[in-house]
């Protein structure tokens, strides 16, 4: 098993009234988080040299290498939809390719 520990900024995400959303039109749903993902948010990650490191449903964690490209994807997708997000700094161990 490889073992790394390293600087990241972390931005973890997710949609605000998710469960609310789903109940009242779940495909609905479903298909305008796909859009805003595939339009918006995955393309910004990449812009900011990001990676998804995990999803899970209305979720998102990933990982910037640079604090400064991490805030700065963080402020453009945290205005522009309607995503509970937190970004923080700091170490992470990696094992295995996921975080620990």
């Amino acid at each position: 098993m490889t073992h790394t520990r390293r600087l990241a900024a972390i931005l973890a995400a997710d949609v605000a009234g998710y469960s609310r959303l789903i109940g009242v039109d779940e495909e609905g749903t479903i298909d305008r988080l796909r859009s805003i993902r595939a339009e918006l948010i995955d393309p910004k990650i990449a812009e900011h040299r990001g990676r998804i490191v995990k999803t899970t449903g209305d979720g998102l964690l990933v990982e910037f290498a640079s604090a400064v490209e991490g805030a700065s994807a963080w402020q453009t997708g945290h205005h522009r939809s309607q995503r509970r997000s937190v970004a923080r700094i700091g170490h992470w161990d990696s094992r295995d390719g996921t975080i620990q």
